[in-house]
């Protein structure tokens, strides 16, 4: 068994005094580097100055190095925390310290190139200075920087907790300074255990049966040819039990996601000062002791030789190749590389957009039949609007059978028994609530908490500030309703005929567009109004920040996005009042009223123009804003360059090859929301697509031609335009699975009221069967709707009013259900017209139980978890104690057999 970093052997802080310059001297000749024997010889004589050592655990460290490499990073390293913590305590800078010499940067690139050379075979930057210990994680700060002293103390704990550092000037910006993180085996296997991470068991033989399903979007290996395979059992790790596990290699047992896990999972729980809450990297980037923390990623992702002949450099290359290129819109996305490249909770979150798009599909074809038929019939025929109906189930099924997918990945991810671990508090809620403390239920520690009574204030304020925000929408969309009746005064006497004829939709069209430029524009002001609101809550941790934020974006933007379709489904039109008696606002302009085929054209066009321009705009900003950004940081780059050899007197063209965390520090990091943003556009598109399907059943179709490209667009900006986001672990995807719920509901009552309400459904079916020439009829076809354009228009005497002549015109037609001018209450509300309203209603009230009753029925038709998986579970819970058995049993007989004594076939 190696030994753990508690089992290494103790060494006394006299001792460590002694052995460091004796193991120096025997050494120093073959140190090949003259620079680091100057930074050792500086060591030696800074070590006999002092009295005492820094830390007890970092005398062992060194005393530990054998190696001439591990020697000398050593002894560099101690020189830096030296040197910054001297001038940290004299209160001085010195320039030199801040700014690097042209002579001494240009010894730096010197042997970067020679350490590249020696290793030819290797990528450039993941491997430390000896070209064998892999890089796990990078962090990054500033040598002008203030905060020595933390920093000094963090790296010594990370390095008592057994991880090895070493440090790296960037050869683009002198003031910046690289800390490269490895984790040796053995502090690999310690965390390893402690977070009970899941590892591939020994013995695979017979797991895989024919009989078992295979998943569709399974990974192909003649397609990715360098994807090792991953379908086996796989148990919580163990250091005792060791020898059950397949480790092959142990350079690769541990993935390059788990081992940045393993020390991200360091970093978030090392101390950087005295206290019980000055621990955390995060904390550390808060107050700017460094600038960054990412883990590299493994390489370029583009190769001179084609993959299909050299195969692929590594998984970044592979991923850009199999996934990210625009040539794969067509191919299933390869989630088990996605998912061991960048962790499980972006691997979720492409598994739920592929099976979104995935479900589009059948829904797309739907609403283009639909839409078609209706563009071929003309509305004569109302089939085109009951297919409508369908469509509302769609966000029922897709929630269902996505159910069924996560519990399917969530096994082959092995995530079916893990279980999130405690998070830490924020650090502004400590800081906040610091002198109030409590017992945690779960780790049994004391730690700050929020007293009821202040969190319920808060969250009284919080509601107040979004129901403020809700009312800032609807004065703009009030905003927009005012201009639409100023511009169809306008329009409708406006010089060119054309523009003149056509003035509904000349005003429904501005309409729109200044919407949409609205909608944008209050989609900034709300993100800083949501980020605001939830820092004055407090949340405890990051995840219930980052729910309350979501929360708030989604309600947010959903009103500003559709507060003007419900407007024209449900308002438009409805309270112009009629010809004699119309309603006019501020008693100037008259109401605007729906086009004479009826409100739902101008929802369709409402629906259609904001998704459209929204969808052009969204790609923009995801795509071409960090392309932008990337390219003006290569310039800047590439402009500094050029300016020192041109000083230094070299040539132009010789440039330098960046290590690979130099290129990552120039990406864009990801932003600081996480994946809010990307669910929060699909989300946003699945309410458009489900709620006012039956108005606009192009809607789909839409969204799945935006799907497709959203996909590859996503893929290219995580694995080219953004830095490596840390491996996050998820078994769902959070509180956006109660929000699409929620907006499945929605969708149910909106339809029923579009169809009830807006459409001419229901007025069509009241005079069919009650008004029409069928009534009493036992057959009901399209000839019942003779006279149904009649019956729904209302008659006007303009003579009364306008003085016009009997020879002249004197009666007008406008639609509505009301007396005519002789009768004894002229235009009071008919019987048709109370009819037609009882109609609606009792639509709404059917259609919505109906509805709710088939969803309830799908849901319980379709099991969150299928049998088969049910049945593999349980098949794989009797292998795995058979097998740990004839493991357990195997171990013992070779143990015995190696000690001499007798052994037996029984269990001992």
């Amino acid at each position: 068994m190696p030994l753990t970093p508690d089992d290494k052997p103790q060494t006394h802080p006299q001792d460590h005094l002694q052995s460091v310059p004796q193991l120096q001297v025997q050494d120093q000749a073959q140190l090949a580097d003259p620079w680091l024997q100057h930074q050792a010889q500086d060591h030696c004589q800074i070590q006999a100055q002092h009295t005492q050592p820094l830390t007890h655990s970092h005398s062992t460290s060194c005393t530990l190095i054998s190696s001439k490499t591990g020697l000398a990073e050593a002894v560099k390293d101690h020189y830096e925390e030296e040197a910054e913590a001297s001038t940290y305590e004299a209160g001085r800078t010195d320039e030199s310290f801040l700014i690097q010499k042209p002579a001494t940067r240009a010894k730096l690139e010197a042997r970067v190139d020679s350490l590249q050379g020696t290793n030819p075979g290797q990528p450039s930057g993941l491997l430390f200075r000896d070209g064998k210990k892999r890089i796990d994680y990078i962090l990054v700060y500033k040598k002008s920087s203030p905060l020595v002293e933390k920093r000094v103390t963090f790296e010594r704990n990370l390095r008592a907790e057994g991880l090895m550092l070493e440090k790296e000037p960037s050869l683009t910006n002198t003031d910046i300074m690289f800390v490269k993180i490895h984790a040796p085996w053995d502090t690999l296997c310690k965390y390893a255990e402690q977070m009970n991470i899941r590892m591939p068991f020994r013995f695979m033989s017979n797991i895989h049966n024919s009989w078992l399903p295979r998943n569709p979007m399974k990974l192909d290996k003649e397609a990715l040819p360098d994807l090792e395979e991953t379908d086996c059992y796989t148990a919580p790790f163990s250091r005792a039990r060791m020898h059950h596990f397949t480790i092959n290699n142990r350079h690769t047992f541990f993935s390059n996601s788990t081992r940045s896990r393993i020390v991200h999972h360091v970093l978030q729980r090392t101390k950087y000062e005295d206290g019980k809450s000055k621990m955390g990297i995060n904390r550390l980037l808060g107050n700017g002791t460094y600038e960054a923390a990412f883990p590299p990623h493994e390489g370029g992702y583009k190769s001179r030789h084609p993959i299909k002949t050299h195969g692929a450099q590594n998984h970044r290359h592979l991923l850009y190749e199999r996934w990210a290129r625009w040539g794969m819109w067509y191919k299933y996305q390869p989630l088990d590389l996605i998912r061991r490249y960048f962790g499980e909770k972006i691997g979720l979150y492409f598994a739920w957009l592929g099976w979104y798009t995935g479900m589009l599909i059948p829904a797309a074809l739907v609403g283009l039949l639909v839409f078609l038929y209706g563009f071929l019939t003309m509305d004569t025929s109302q089939v085109s609007k009951e297919i409508c109906e369908t469509i509302n189930l769609f966000s029922t099924v897709f929630l269902e059978f996505w159910k069924r997918r996560r519990a399917e990945l969530t096994y082959d991810w092995d995530l079916i028994d893990w279980e999130e671990e405690e998070e830490n508090l924020r650090p502004q809620f400590e800081a906040k609530y610091s002198r109030l403390e409590r017992v945690n239920p779960i780790s049994g520690k004391p730690e700050p908490f929020q007293p009821f009574t202040d969190k319920l204030s808060r969250l009284m304020v919080s509601v107040s500030g979004i129901f403020f925000m809700i009312s800032l929408v609807l004065t703009a969309v009030f905003a927009v309703v005012v201009f639409r009746l100023i511009a169809m005064e306008k329009f409708a006497s406006f010089d060119w005929e054309f523009v003149k004829k056509n003035w509904q939709f000349a005003t429904s069209g501005t309409g729109v567009c200044i919407n949409f430029m609205i909608i944008m524009s209050l989609n900034v002001v709300y993100e800083k109004v949501a980020y605001l609101l939830t820092n004055l809550e407090h949340p405890r941790t990051e995840s219930e920040w980052e729910n309350s934020f979501a929360l708030k974006m989604f309600l947010f933007q959903f009103v500003n996005l559709n507060s003007s379709t419900f407007y024209i489904a449900f308002f438009l039109g409805r309270f112009a009042g009629r010809p004699g008696k119309y309603n006019k606002l501020f008693n100037r302009w008259r109401l605007e009223e729906c086009h004479p085929s009826g409100c739902l054209i101008d929802l369709c066009l409402q629906m259609g123009v904001i998704m459209v321009l929204k969808q052009i705009w969204n790609n923009f900003m995801e795509l071409g804003y960090p392309l932008l950004q990337n390219w003006w940081s290569r310039r800047k780059i590439k402009q500094t360059e050029r300016e020192e050899r041109t000083r230094g007197g070299q040539n132009v063209e010789n440039k330098v090859q960046l290590p690979q965390w130099d290129k990552d520090w120039n990406l864009q990091p990801m932003n600081a929301h996480g994946l809010v943003d990307e669910y929060l556009e699909m989300v946003l598109q699945f309410g458009f697509t489900t709620i006012f399907v039956a108005a606009f059943p192009l809607a789909p179709l839409l969204a799945l031609l935006n799907n497709i490209i959203e996909i590859r667009l996503d893929a290219y900006k995580f694995v080219t335009q953004w830095r490596r986001p840390m491996p996050a672990r998820a078994t769902d995807i959070g509180i956006w699975y109660g929000i699409l719920e929620g907006i499945g509901v929605l969708a149910v009552i909106t339809n029923a009221f579009v169809i009830a309400i807006t459409s001419d459904y229901i007025p069509r079916f009241v005079y069919a069967f009650r008004y029409g020439p069928c009534v009493d009829k036992e057959y009901h076809h399209e000839k019942c709707l003779q006279g149904y354009m009649n019956s729904s228009l209302s008659v006007f005497d303009m003579g009364v009013r306008w003085n016009v002549s009997e020879e002249q015109s004197r009666y007008c037609r406008y639609r509505d259900y009301r007396a005519s001018p002789w009768s004894p209450v002229p235009y009071d509300f008919t019987l048709q017209f109370w009819h037609v309203l009882a109609a609606r209603l009792a639509f709404i009230i059917v259609f919505e139980h109906l509805v709710f009753g088939i969803k309830s029925f799908i849901a319980y038709l379709i099991p969150d978890m299928p049998k088969s998986l049910c049945d593999r579970m349980r098949r794989e819970k009797y292998l795995m104690q058979e097998m740990m058995y004839e493991a357990e049993l195997e171990h013992l007989q070779k143990e015995r057999k190696k000690n001499g004594r007798r052994y037996h076939h029984e269990w001992p």
